[in-house]
Order: structure tokens, then sequence, then C-alpha cells
């Protein structure tokens, strides 16, 4: 046992433990307690039937699945939930104990995680910073809503060990423990159909930050007011604000300027060689060199890195050329500001995919872009509906550009016959993918095999 599986095992000693959500962390959850704890009983809930046969989960293990599936939870001493799982209650009305596995393990490994979030950007800078600590010989993982469960790495765990720890707002929502590195990239209307209101939503996000110690580190956007935090070191990070800690300019020159106790730091950023594109992802590479400049890693061995760092998918994903018109991945769009981002950084972009399922978010910063671009605007779904009948009511340039159609293979036909060879088209939703595909990324995939369906044509 390392200190981890120790720990694990004091807390959860005879008490009667529920997995709540048993997807890909709740059998996380499951293996490390059915492997070193002995807990009084172990129960499971779900939503979803719970095959005992296929998990060989033995007959002693209690299934709860079904609409009832939380109206059990007062029957046990500790909740592990999985952060797919909204609760019916607040914790404050239930008498157990509602923890998780992000929790749990930063109990024991804080001082050696940097935690990120943000609504847009947290996967792209998680898995950069990660992958720098990684070419520069540090021994590192890469964790956290970006689909490694924390338990999956607790076993190995080593005293020099960095872990970069993706956080969404529902990892972080009921913390009570901060990483000693935390990252908030930025804040966008998001998740509003679960949270009502950007309060609610921002009041999730800061945990981040709210139980950090005295020698603590903390880097935040400067649009985002932190108000009284305990880190001993905050630093303010911004594209536009030049008094911001961290000023990412980008211009004639794309640099970095760092100021930390009067020393002032600039960083050139090589646009030419890395294959990160747009301003936004400056901001990323950014926010990437400062954190792993205080992991010691040298600016000679970040360059090298960030040379060989390839895009994640779904995120201005080039896909293909057909007919003269270059196809770009950005199904990750779930707001107005990524969509705009992504007509900036697409070359030579003359066509957007817009819209999806509709979360309520005002599209009038988006809708007031796209009357200054010079680009068709191809609308679809519930939030594309809404966004085209916006268009509609208003005094907006070259309507006759602004297009609607049902869904998303019949957008990347019409964007077919419609783009002009020479340019590009690119998918930016700003808006969710759920009720129409399973998640982001296969609303992506299916983009992308459309596009190789019109080769074909």
């Amino acid at each position: 046992m390392n200190n981890f599986t120790e720990y694990l095992k004091k807390y959860t000693e005879n008490k009667s433990v529920c997995i709540l959500g048993f997807g890909r962390e709740g059998k996380s959850t499951y293996r490390l307690i059915e492997k070193y704890c002995l807990p009084s009983s172990v129960a499971i809930s779900d939503l979803n039937p719970v095959d005992r046969n296929a998990y060989n989960l033995p007959e002693d293990v209690r299934i709860i699945t079904g609409e009832n599936y939380q109206d059990c939870l007062d029957d046990f001493d500790i909740v592990f939930k999985s952060p797919g799982i909204v609760l019916k209650k607040q914790p404050s009305e239930l008498r157990c104990e509602i923890t998780s596995e992000t929790q749990v393990f930063f109990t024991v490994y804080r001082e050696q995680i940097i935690g990120i979030t943000g609504t847009k950007g947290k996967s792209t800078v998680s898995s950069l910073i990660y992958h720098i600590l990684k070419e520069s010989g540090k021994d590192t993982y890469l964790v956290g809503n970006i689909g490694v469960p924390v338990f999956d790495i607790a076993e190995d765990v080593k005293e020099n060990t960095i872990i970069v720890c993706e956080l969404s707002c529902h990892q972080l929502e009921y913390m009570t423990v901060s990483p000693e590195t935390a990252v908030f990239l930025n804040l966008y209307e998001e998740h509003l159909d679960h949270y009502g209101t950007m309060e609610n939503y921002y009041n999730a996000k800061k945990n981040i930050y709210l139980h950090q110690k005295e020698y603590d580190c903390l880097v935040i956007n400067s649009d985002i007011g932190t108000g009284y935090t305990q880190a001993a070191y905050e630093y303010t990070i911004s594209a536009e604000n030049p008094d911001a800690d961290i000023y990412v300019y980008s211009g004639i020159a794309d640099k970095i300027h760092i100021h930390d106790n009067g020393i002032e730091n600039i960083y050139n950023i090589p646009t030419d060689k890395i294959k990160l594109l747009g301003v936004h992802n400056h901001y990323n590479i950014a926010v990437a060199y400062f954190v792993t400049a205080f992991c010691h890693v040298e600016q000679e061995e970040f360059e090298k890195a960030l040379y060989t760092f390839n895009p994640l998918a779904h995120r201005l994903e080039y896909v293909d050329t057909v007919d003269g018109v270059r196809y770009y991945d950005d199904s990750i769009s779930t707001a107005c500001a990524t969509a705009v981002e992504a007509l900036k950084s697409v070359p030579n972009a003359k066509t957007v995919l817009i819209g999806g399922m509709d979360r309520g978010i005002d599209y009038t910063t988006l809708v007031d872009f796209l009357n200054i671009c010079d680009v068709n605007v191809i609308c679809m779904e519930t939030s594309g509906k809404r966004i085209f009948d916006m268009i509609r009511n208003m005094d907006f340039v070259n309507s006759e550009r602004v297009h609607y159609v049902p869904h998303l293979e019949d957008a990347v036909n019409l964007a077919h016959e419609i783009t002009p060879k020479g340019t590009s088209c690119v998918l930016s939703p700003a808006a969710a993918s759920y009720g129409i595909f399973k998640n982001f990324e296969e609303r992506g995939d299916v983009f992308k095999k459309l596009v190789k369906e019109l080769i074909h044509d």
C-alpha cells in the first residue's frame, strides 16, 4: 500500500459505502475499494441497469437502479458521487457524506497537483502542460475530466510525480480541497440548464482556488474577480489587459509578457513552427509556459516540446480539402466566444456551421460578430433556429448568406454547394450536442465522416 491506499482504507473502514453512478469513474472507485478497503457494506446505485455478472460483482454488493436510484442515499455513511450525476437533494439535506474520487484523491495528493478549469480550453491546456512536462523528463500523469479517473493512477503516484488534472464544474461543485497549483482560464455562459445562473456556475468553478493554502499558486484570467484568496502567489493572465501579470500580445509579433516582482520576461511564440491555430491558443501557450516554468522546465525544453504538440481532436482540427475547400472540425465549441475565435483563427473562413441543443445561451455577441463577417452562416438544430430567427428580426448585413437547415448532414451538403473554392468551412456550433449526439466527440466524428463522403459523391 502507498499513502493513498492507506488513507482510502482508513477512510472507508467499517463504513457503509455507496458508489453513485457506475460509469468509468464509478468502476474505478469500486476497483480500489474492493482491492484495498474493509467497508461494512458496498452498494452501487445508477439510473441505468448494472449487470452483476458482467462486472463480477459479489452477491453482497447491493445494486440499486431505476428512476428512484437516489432515494437510498441516506442508507449509507459515505456516497462517492460521479461527476455526471445531478443530485436530487443538496448535500446539506442528506444525512450521508457526499464525496467523490476527486475529493479523496486531492486530500492526499493536493501538493502534487496542477488543477486546470475554465469554460473553454482546459483540455488543450491540460494536455499541453502534460506534454511539456513529459517531454522534459518529469514523472507526470494527465487525469480528470480529460477521461482518466484519478483513482486509475492513485497506486502509482510517487513523491516526485506531477499530476495534471483537468477539472469540470461538476467535479468541482462540492469540493472542499483545492490543488496547490490552480489555473482558472476563463468563464463564459455554459451549463445554465443545470446551474440556472452564472453565479451558481461560477460558485462551482471557484472551488479550484477557494480552499487553497497560504503557500499555493493561482493563475487566473484577469476578467474573473476572485475576491480574497489564500494563495500567496496569485497571477492574472489576459490577452486583452496589458496590466495583467501574464499578458499575451498578438499583433505584428506574438509574445508573452510576464511581470513578476518587478522582473519582466518576454517570450516570442514561434507561430511558424507550431500546430496550434489562433490567438486563443497563444493564451493557452502562455499558461503552459508560465506553469511549466514553476516546475523547473527550461525555455529550451519548453519550446522543443511545443513544436511536437499535436492539437486535440475536434478543436480547430483540419479534416480534409474537398473541391478546393478546407474543412475544420471545432465541435468542442459550445459558446459564443469559441465560435468567434474559430472564425478569427481558421485561414480564410467563408462558411460556418452553427447550432445544436438550446441551453438558453444569449447569442447576441455571436450574432453581432457574424453581422460584420463576410461568411456564409448555416444554422441548424434548435439553437441554430433561434439564431436564424434573431438574424431575420434584425437589420443584418447580407442576410441572404444566412441559412437554416434541420441537421448536420444538411448543413455539410449546403456548405459544399455554397463555399467558394480556395476558402475554408468550419463546424463551430456554439451549442451543446446532447439530445442530438452522445457528446461533442461524436458530433465531430459525424462531421468528419460527412466531409469524407463528399469526396466520393
